[in-house]
């Protein structure tokens, strides 16, 4: 029976990243490449999400808690989410572009929290561990993600809007799975409704908290960064007759996804990096990392600094899985129990909210502004040193106004 349950729970997990994966890397290409938007507009498309999460987490949550099994509200937004990017082969404009992607987000961000609801769930009814049992099953998500983004690049899609017609499909297939999974009816327990995401909102009260949240949502810009302009970034070299056959540009797709599959690796290490390091410098080294990223793009290229590009790909996983992951922790650690789930939405707002909207509106504003030439070429050297940059004095200020004192026990706490 729990074989059974865990594969289903890891076929939910695949398909739930499978579903961003088909368009969220490659979907620059489709916007400033086939459509010849700008990049402001095609930020102002990016920030979507952003907008997304600032408050559909918690209303999705705040249902699932009160009227209706998650797993069927999961499976209805999945299908809602999946007609929405059905809809994208039908427009023409960047401003209904905008409409129909937001329309989508507000229908599959609040699905990212409430898999990982469904999941703990079933799991807690079925009496395993969460620690042990979730890691495993998470994975693969990744592992959909990264399946997605060769599909892609290998039927060609790129810069089709057939990517779009991939992820709506696969979010209706979803949605219809998710009314197949074990029933997760809503909390019955009167202590638990006297609790709300807005009683996290008092931890900005607390210093050491708020700084963490203000330099949240800043890593969570740089996110934004890399998933925003990546594959773009690999695709503008087809252009330049010297790279236009070079693996790393017929292949962009496949090496860009080397960025999710070390995901798969730095996460297994991430218990012994919190043990020995804490917190703080693991977080530390996580934006280290973003430097490293950005840097390397600036000065790499897809014939002789191809080892750059590669580079970079692999320390994503770093610095993806050190912040993400790492930053939980705190939160859980470091907040009364009675409002830990609304702390965890308050992080993911303010990283996948109003760190996504900073990054994506922002660049997107700065690149044409500055870094957009006269023959309307970009100056990308020039755009990935500014963001390195931005992480840099980024990492500075948490190493110097950030203040937490390293408990082993810090691992410990978390799985009682």
């Amino acid at each position: 029976m729990l074989k059974n349950i865990t594969a289903r729970l890891i076929t939910m997990n695949f398909l739930q990243f499978f579903v961003w994966g088909a368009w969220l890397t490659t979907c620059g290409n489709y916007c400033t490449n086939t459509m010849g938007w700008t990049f402001a507009q095609f930020g102002a498309v990016f920030s979507t999400m952003g907008i997304s999460s600032l408050f559909m987490p918690s209303i999705c949550g705040y249902i699932a808690d009160r009227f209706i099994n998650s797993e069927k509200l999961y499976g209805i937004l999945h299908i809602l989410g999946g007609i929405s990017l059905l809809l994208i082969p039908t427009i023409s404009s960047p401003s209904s572009f905008f409409w129909i992607i937001l329309m989508a987000m507000i229908f599959y961000m609040p699905t990212i929290a409430l898999s990982n609801s469904v999941a703990y769930t079933i799991l807690i009814s079925n009496k395993k561990d969460l620690i042990k049992s979730f890691p495993p099953i998470r994975v693969l998500g990744t592992v959909g993600f990264i399946a997605a983004t060769w599909l892609i690049n290998l039927l060609g899609f790129n810069t089709s809007y057939y990517q779009f017609v991939i992820g709506g499909i696969g979010g209706i297939v979803l949605g219809l799975y998710a009314f197949t999974l074990p029933a997760c009816p809503p909390n019955k327990d009167e202590n638990s409704e006297r609790i709300s995401i807005f009683s996290a909102f008092k931890l900005f009260k607390e210093y050491k908290m708020l700084l963490f949240f203000i330099f949240s949502m800043l890593l969570g810009a740089a996110l934004q960064l890399t998933n925003a302009y990546g594959e773009t970034f690999l695709y503008h070299f087809s252009e330049i007759k010297k790279y236009a056959n070079s693996f790393a540009v017929t292949n962009s797709t496949f090496v860009m996804s080397l960025s999710q599959i070390s995901e798969t690796v730095f996460i297994l290490i991430i218990p012994f990096m919190m043990k020995r390091f804490g917190i703080k410098k693991v977080m530390l080294f996580s934006m280290i990392a973003w430097v490293l990223r950005f840097g390397l793009f600036s000065f790499g290229n897809p014939t002789d600094g191809v080892w750059m590009i590669l580079l970079s790909n692999i320390i994503y996983g770093f610095a993806f899985d050190f912040f993400n992951i790492s930053g939980s922790l705190f939160v859980e650690t470091s907040t009364d129990s009675k409002i830990r789930s609304s702390a965890q939405g308050l992080f993911m707002m303010m990283t996948n909210g109003f760190g996504a909207i900073l990054g994506s509106v922002v660049s997107g504003f700065i690149i044409d502004n500055f870094y957009t030439l006269k023959d309307k070429s970009l100056d990308w050297t020039g755009i990935w040193l500014c963001f390195a940059i931005y992480a840099a004095i980024v990492s500075v200020l948490f190493a110097l106004l950030f203040k937490h004192k390293h408990d082993p026990k810090e691992l410990a706490n978390i799985q009682h």
